[in-house]
């Protein structure tokens, strides 16, 4: 299947191909047990929190995964932390919202592409008025993807937070849209919220991640799903702060 190029006007093209795109489970799993072996992240979890992702994996319950954004390297730290964990029967099966800049050198890109990653084109880049379409397209086929059986994994700060790494930064409403179509294919997703810290100076090998209870729960409007993400994540970096 031939790849298309990442931008903006050619968002309608690159949106049917990343409804279809699959990569090599196989590739993954060994790509995501290198990065683990490399950036060792030292993983803790609220209480029961580790036994009930099992049990979500095991049921094959749709995840949407929350996490706080600090460094560019946080996607590897992630998928580091997808094998040492129970999320390690979901690799390979798991969409990974990342900005469409990294899609653009085709190292890189087969980089993200091998990590199930989704483009997002952001307005902080292009302008609110002129992502608007192909963000409302991203969505849809982020839901469609939960349909068909896949997971998500979200940085819903959007940015890398450079200013305080102790407190979320702003979580705008589309991770709430995403959970809300994809109920509304008939997906009830439970949302993980996964904290990171890499501690003060930032060491970015042997981070704290702490996983916190799932949230089963979810409401019903976009902005206020929204809200209970924020919420959460701000929880789970506090585990990973006290953890470090």
């Amino acid at each position: 299947m031939e790849r298309p190029a990442v931008i903006l006007e050619n968002d309608e093209t690159v949106y049917d191909f990343y409804l279809r795109h699959q990569q090599n489970r196989q590739v993954a799993r060994l790509a995501y047990a290198a990065l683990a072996r490399r950036f060792k992240p030292r993983l803790s979890y609220s209480d029961g929190a580790r036994e009930e992702l099992r049990r979500l994996v095991y049921d094959d319950t749709r995840l949407i995964i929350a996490i706080n954004h600090l460094t560019e390297t946080d996607p590897y730290t992630v998928a580091a932390t997808a094998w040492a964990s129970p999320l390690r029967p979901v690799i390979g099966r798991t969409r990974v919202l990342a900005k469409d800049e990294l899609f653009e050198e085709p190292k890189q890109r087969r980089r993200i592409d091998m990590m199930g990653g989704i483009p997002v084109f952001r307005g902080k880049n292009h302008g609110m008025r002129a992502v608007s379409a192909a963000g409302n397209r991203m969505m849809d086929v982020s839901a469609e993807r939960m349909r068909r059986g896949d997971d998500l994994a979200v940085f819903p700060e959007g940015t890398c937070n450079l200013e305080n790494p102790l407190r979320v930064q702003h979580v705008g409403s589309g991770i709430g849209h995403i959970a809300a179509r994809a109920r509304k294919l008939g997906v009830d997703p439970v949302l993980i919220c996964i904290g990171l810290s890499y501690g003060s100076p930032q060491k970015l090998k042997s981070a704290s991640v702490y996983i916190d209870s799932p949230i089963t729960d979810l409401p019903d409007k976009p902005i206020d799903i929204s809200r209970v993400v924020a919420a959460g994540m701000q929880k789970a970096l506090d585990g990973a702060v006290a953890a470090y």
